[in-house]
């Protein structure tokens, strides 16, 4: 048998080294990359998007991330329950249908208040001057909305009761039509809708959400993903933020990039940014205690099937 020299044979042996120590090399190299999978409305995370920033924080952390455009708040929700998406933004009012629902809901950020951005919209020549003054009237709303909660809140301020309003549920685009048309005698509605009937139906605000209604929004995330992804959400959080503080000192050009996004007149998209505060906040029980009164009103309305507690649909470690 031939015999093998000195330096082949360690070439051979550091060859078989290298051989044993592929496999965890590769096993490295297909471990699972992480992923934020974002679905949005045209909106905030929209403008998020188009700058790129939240890609440029996540790449050192080994997370791509993913968009995906959605029409509204529900429909990301069921998007959320059945594991399509990882984060989303919604109003006030979805989350609490969701959760009662069963959906494995994390709320994790809450925008500013925005009470200037619902109101209870009349057309201009109705002889409607006070709120009482909607007793017995057909007043247009989407069923289980935002709005739909401001109306119980802002009607019981007033000393009406939930019965005392004939109340038509209809979608935006509907409820636009059937108060263009008279078929009903006031449309509640929020921003840009709200801004557009007023600037381009010369409808008259009846009254707002000041001091009746906070009229949030909210970023939420599945309770799975949020326990184990704190640092991803962290970072998609802070960058929401920056875009909120370039909006607030920037409004004449975040009302430009919102007027293209929603295929609206400018002057629609600066009075609803305008009227609307700006600053995103990881969620804290205090917020949480608002979406309470939100769902117990739902209940107590017959809109939600089950009493639901919504801290269970907090990701852990709020304040």
């Amino acid at each position: 048998m031939t015999s093998i020299s000195v330096p082949r044979r360690r070439l051979l042996q550091g060859a078989a080294a290298a051989a044993i120590a592929l496999p965890s090399f590769a096993a490295l190299a297909q471990a699972p990359a992480r992923q934020l999978r974002i679905g949005h409305q045209k909106g905030a995370l929209s403008i998020l998007k188009g700058r790129g920033t939240l890609e440029k924080r996540l790449a050192p952390l080994g997370v791509s991330v993913k968009w995906t455009e959605f029409t509204a708040g529900p429909v990301q929700l069921e998007a959320l329950n059945v594991g399509s998406i990882d984060f989303g933004d919604v109003g006030e009012a979805p989350p609490i249908f969701a959760q009662a629902a069963g959906a494995p809901l994390a709320y994790v950020a809450a925008t500013l208040p925005r009470p200037q951005s619902e109101a209870v919209l009349v057309p201009k020549g109705s002889a409607i001057r006070t709120v009482a003054e909607l007793k017995g009237k057909k007043v247009a709303l989407n069923k289980g909305s935002n709005v739909h909660y401001f109306i119980a809140k802002l009607i019981e301020k007033h000393g009406l009761a939930y019965r005392d309003l004939n109340l038509v549920y209809l979608p935006p685009a509907d409820a636009r039509a059937a108060f263009e048309k008279g078929s009903v005698d006031a449309w509640v509605i929020w921003d840009p809708f709200l801004a557009a009937a007023e600037k381009s139906l010369e409808a008259r605000v009846l009254a707002d959400a000041t001091g009746v209604v906070g009229n949030r929004g909210y970023y939420f995330s599945s309770l799975g993903y949020a326990a184990k992804n704190a640092d991803v959400l962290a970072i998609a959080i802070e960058e929401i933020n920056k875009v909120d503080v370039w909006g607030t000192a920037h409004k004449n050009d975040l009302a430009a990039e919102f007027a293209a996004l929603w295929g609206l007149p400018k002057p629609v998209a600066e009075l609803t940014v305008a009227r609307a505060a700006y600053g995103t906040s990881p969620i804290s029980k205090a917020v949480l205690a608002e979406q309470q009164k939100i769902a117990d009103t739902f209940f107590d309305l017959k809109l939600i099937p089950r009493r639901i507690s919504v801290l269970e649909a907090a990701a852990a470690g709020i304040a």
